[in-house]
């Protein structure tokens, strides 16, 4: 009877072994031929006057797995830049200040922009809608983007509010000439072949004392025995 029950858990062990899903694995980003361009539009009565601004957003890491699927980009503020080549350097400067500074992304507080995908289904061939969230600011919001793959590369378009994250649309001469508060967010993804490191977490403290070491009965005795006769009562 007892040898029918291990054999009827191992049973049930191996069941529950095969039914288990296979883990996805993250494949890591190309970070050097993987692109990200920020484009803002110009508004306004006398909007010819103004400027279109192109800014480049380097990705710092990223990671995609295809079995899931589950796409996480990561971009550093700080080494955002303002391409602008319609601009003097003088006023490129002026941009690139306005932008890291406390009014737009403020680099000194937020250093990362985070995207990461909820959701992706396939609308149809080679092209996918991304429902995912995007951190900026400390604050999070939904971004959808449309992607579809070329020659290898996932390219997509997004869409962003500005306000929707705290930020206030620039404007000057007297709100003749600003920006328009939705900005466009073009993606251009290379993913390798190398999987993700999986960190491994920190063993957590129980807070429980190591258990003392029994000591051998008869060891124990030769030590009473010794101690009496060294201290006779």
């Amino acid at each position: 009877m007892r040898a029918r029950n291990l054999v009827l858990v191992a049973a049930i062990a191996c069941g529950l072994g095969q039914a288990r899903p296979a883990s996805g694995e993250d494949r890591l980003i190309d970070t050097e031929r993987s692109t990200v361009t920020v484009r803002v539009f110009k508004a306004g009565l006398l909007r010819g006057f103004g400027d279109d601004h192109v800014i480049q957003a380097p990705l710092a890491e990223g990671t995609f797995d295809p079995a899931k699927p589950h796409v996480s980009i990561v971009i550093d503020t700080r080494r955002m830049r303002v391409l602008d080549p319609t601009l003097s350097a003088k006023d490129r400067d002026e941009v690139q200040a306005r932008m890291i500074g406390p009014d737009v992304l403020d680099v000194q507080r937020f250093q990362r922009i985070h995207y990461h995908s909820v959701t992706i289904e396939r609308v149809r061939g080679d092209e996918w809608l991304v429902r995912g969230e995007l951190e900026l600011r400390g604050q999070i919001r939904a971004l959808n983007v449309n992607v579809s793959t070329q020659n290898g590369r996932y390219r997509g378009t997004g869409t962003v509010k500005q306000t929707d994250f705290g930020i206030v649309p620039i404007t000057i001469a007297g709100g003749t000439v600003k920006v328009k508060d939705e900005i466009k967010v073009d993606f251009d993804i290379v993913v390798t072949d190398r999987l993700a490191r999986r960190s491994t977490p920190p063993a957590t403290k129980t807070g429980r004392s190591r258990p003392e070491a029994r000591e051998d009965p008869a060891t124990k005795a030769t030590k009473v025995t010794k101690k009496t006769r060294e201290n006779p009562s």
